[in-house]
């Protein structure tokens, strides 16, 4: 068996460690495939060298030593661990977003089957984020004071992601429980909402795993149009409840619930514009503020002076 394969394996009895937590070495042969003695073989270096102790707990800052066996793309400011926790990340924002758009389509297109398909994506959004924070948990119980300890900002992006599934669980709830079809005028609207909100959530993600900090201020931008596109879908809703007679209770709950679908995207939008800034906080220690953006007064983007 060529060094190649062996490092493939070893890279994936590591991540199992890493990411599900195993108690036996037959629990690791048993996912992967092998055999019980082969892992013992692979592993028994990196147990020498205290990079695998416990019960299977990857120390995250010996692994780092070893990482460019693995072709682990690397920074002088990140572990090696780092990287593999942002790349859970980075599928479950890929995950989200595929989430999003399932929900929009199916609100857009009033489709009952495609809303439940997007409402059972929920529950892999939910179990990802529990593999990151679990992951997290770890990391910081081996180096609580260590530079990796920095890291526990991982299952705040997590749990931020999760705030996002849920909001889409709200516009898939509405094609569900909702028995009129959304208007033309005012599906424009939510259009326009769900394909600004969309590109939030992908760049400020893109932000956080890439160090783009670039972005923020055209994650910004989106932001005010967002908000923009609130006050007229707000504006249809009133002007259309002053047209439906009083005793239509059943159109003014359908409009109760159309406003939670137009709040549920501009919630998507502060929650990336949390994700951005946190992203500034990680990379550049630039402390995250409790004020809402679009409450903020003389906002500067992160290529601005300040910060250099």
């Amino acid at each position: 068996m060529t060094k190649k394969t062996k490092n493939t394996t070893l890279k994936s009895i590591l991540d199992i460690i890493l990411y599900e937590n195993p108690e036996t070495q037959d629990e690791i042969a048993e996912k992967l495939g092998i055999t019980r003695r082969y892992v013992t073989k692979l592993l028994q270096p990196m147990v020498k060298r205290g990079v695998v102790r416990r019960a299977y707990i990857l120390d995250l800052q010996k692994f780092n030593e070893f990482s460019e066996m693995f072709d682990e793309e690397r920074t002088s400011r990140e572990h090696a661990g780092s990287f593999l926790i942002k790349d859970m990340l980075k599928n479950m924002s890929e995950h989200v977003c595929h989430q999003l758009e399932k929900s929009f389509k199916a609100f857009a297109s009033n489709n009952i089957e495609r809303a439940n398909e997007a409402l059972k994506m929920d529950y892999i959004t939910n179990n990802m984020h529990e593999k990151v924070r679990s992951s997290v948990d770890t990391a910081i119980a081996i180096n609580p004071y260590s530079e990796f300890s920095k890291t526990m900002v991982f299952s705040e992006i997590a749990y931020d992601l999760e705030r996002i599934g849920d909001h889409s669980g709200i516009i898939a709830n509405f094609t569900i429980k909702e028995s009129y079809e959304v208007d033309p005028e005012m599906l424009k609207y939510l259009d326009e909402m769900y394909q600004t909100a969309r590109k939030m959530v992908a760049w400020s993600m893109d932000a956080f795993i890439n160090e783009r900090l670039d972005l923020k201020s055209d994650i910004m931008d989106y932001e005010e149009k967002i908000h923009s596109l609130q006050k007229k879908a707000l504006n249809c809703i009133a002007t259309q409840m002053a047209e439906t007679p009083f005793e239509d209770t059943d159109r003014s709950t359908y409009y109760i619930s159309l406003s939670r679908v137009i709040k549920a995207f501009e919630r998507v939008g502060d929650i990336s514009i949390e994700i951005v800034d946190t992203a500034g906080e990680y990379y550049r220690n630039i402390p995250r503020t409790i004020t809402p953006e679009r409450f903020r007064k003389n906002r500067q983007p992160y290529g601005s002076n300040n910060l250099e």
